[in-house]
């Protein structure tokens, strides 16, 4: 079975295409819009309970009120707080028991969703940004592979893409595609590399289904790729934004001191979490509230491809019709 074929029968797709999990983008109706127009949304926890008001269980409901089509699940795996994995175990399992069978893994071991997920007939793919993560998690079990690219946004990886594809493409497992893709010619050009599918997480925020504030819409659709940045100020480590007079302002690197705590083994994860529990606060402020505030606008080097702020379905039908186009010409 080749990469795409596998994609689509490990999500139920019918367009090898991800609506990445974003924080605190990824609003119900996005989500339900992705799949219900044939690729698949994926559902950010903390974003559905957090930002959106939701109780978990739900705010599955609210979704699957919106579509019956499959959706996805991001499970954060990172093993610093047990009270935070703790709750993110909780999720899986009523996610489980809600009928979702794909997730999506990353920052951490996936074993334990991996065996979750299998005995439930589901799939896993894990989130990496470079082969020696990507063994691991295949040794671990999963069932694809999430590759972030150098041009993606939020916390992005080091490699372009066919680097990255070059380095992992003898797993045995389908990739997929992480960053730098806004428009049609990028999806078809990382499927002809021989991705399985691609993510996406930018070009969704930039639509109508999206609850981003109008502020952070209109700075993807403005933005050009010189203009994505990355900033150690969201959490410890570089996270691509876009930049605008509040990270000019107050710059990009993180202090002297969380530097060098950054650097110690057993501190770090409390300097990242100083960092990550404030940029939460930003991040929801700027979301809901646009510019007026404190703004970290994450987005990728894709806001190239984004000139106009368009309904989420019309972009999944129209990234298709460009595949189906590309295959009939050949």
């Amino acid at each position: 079975m080749d990469a795409r074929r596998a994609f689509e029968s490990h999500t139920g797709a019918s367009v090898p295409l991800i609506c990445g999990a974003m924080y605190p983008c990824s609003n119900p109706e996005l989500v339900a819009a992705v799949s219900e127009a044939g690729g698949i949304g994926i559902v950010q926890p903390i974003s559905l309970t957090y930002v959106h008001g939701s109780d978990f269980r739900e705010g599955l409901r609210t979704i699957r009120r919106l579509t019956d089509k499959p959706i996805g699940f991001n499970a954060i795996v990172e093993q610093s707080s047990t009270v935070y994995l703790d709750r993110m175990m909780k999720w899986v399992d009523i996610a489980l028991e809600e009928g979702v069978r794909f997730f999506i893994t990353a920052l951490g071991n996936p074993r334990a969703v991996v065996d979750k997920v299998h005995a439930a007939g589901g799939f896993v793919y894990h989130d990496v940004t470079e082969r020696k993560f990507a063994m691991k998690a295949r040794d671990e079990g999963v069932d694809g592979l999430i590759c972030v690219n150098a041009r993606a946004g939020g916390h992005a990886g080091s490699q372009t893409p066919r680097q990255l594809f070059d380095s992992m493409a003898d797993l045995g497992l389908p990739l997929v595609c992480a960053g730098g893709i806004g428009d049609e010619a990028g999806f078809t050009n990382a499927l002809s590399i021989g991705y399985g599918a691609v993510q996406m997480g930018t070009r969704f925020i930039a639509t109508t289904e999206c609850t981003a504030h109008a502020d952070y819409k209109a700075a993807i659709v403005d933005a050009k790729e010189d203009d994505i940045v990355l900033s150690e100020r969201i959490s410890g480590v570089p996270v691509a934004v876009i930049k605008t007079p509040y990270v000019e302002a107050v710059g990009t690197e993180a202090g002297f001191l969380a530097k060098r705590m950054l650097r110690h083994p057993k501190l770090k994860h409390y300097v990242r979490t100083y960092y990550s529990l404030r940029s939460i606060w930003q991040l929801k402020k700027a979301n809901l509230h646009g510019g007026g505030y404190k703004n970290y606008f994450q987005a990728g080097r894709s806001v190239d491809g984004v000139h106009a702020v368009e309904p989420a379905g019309d972009i999944v039908r129209r990234f298709a019709a460009a595949l189906e186009a590309e295959a009939a010409a050949s």
